[in-house]
């Protein structure tokens, strides 16, 4: 087998990697990352998913959901807060998160969870 080059990559190992980007306000990130960690917290997610239902809001309409206050009273003047790639980053933590909810509630959510 030939040795690589510098210009050379072995494709079985050249998985893409996101880049880590740094958080520029790293309080008021935490603070909008904890409203959506405790909204989707075991304990807590059936209630939230319930509230999105009442309020006839889309779970991947993150600005939607967040005007509304279900993330809690302060996210959304945090996250106002944020720049845009701090902004980019919580609102994909939030979709990552709405993908973690357990099958069964996904299920009786349906519609909250469907692309119509």
């Amino acid at each position: 087998m030939a040795q690589q080059t510098a210009f050379q990559v072995d494709r079985s190992s050249a998985l893409y990697e996101r880049p880590a980007m740094s958080i520029l306000d790293q309080p008021t990130f935490t603070a909008v990352k904890q409203a959506i960690e405790a909204s989707f917290a075991s304990r807590n997610v059936e209630k939230f998913l319930k509230s999105l239902e009442r309020s006839s809001l889309r779970i991947r309409s993150f600005e939607l959901v967040l005007k509304a206050g279900k993330l809690g009273t302060e996210a959304a003047a945090q996250y106002a807060k944020l720049s845009n790639g701090d902004q980019g980053q919580i609102r994909e933590f939030y979709l990552a998160s709405l993908e973690q909810v357990e099958l069964a509630l996904r299920d009786k959510f349906f519609k909250l969870y469907a692309y119509y």
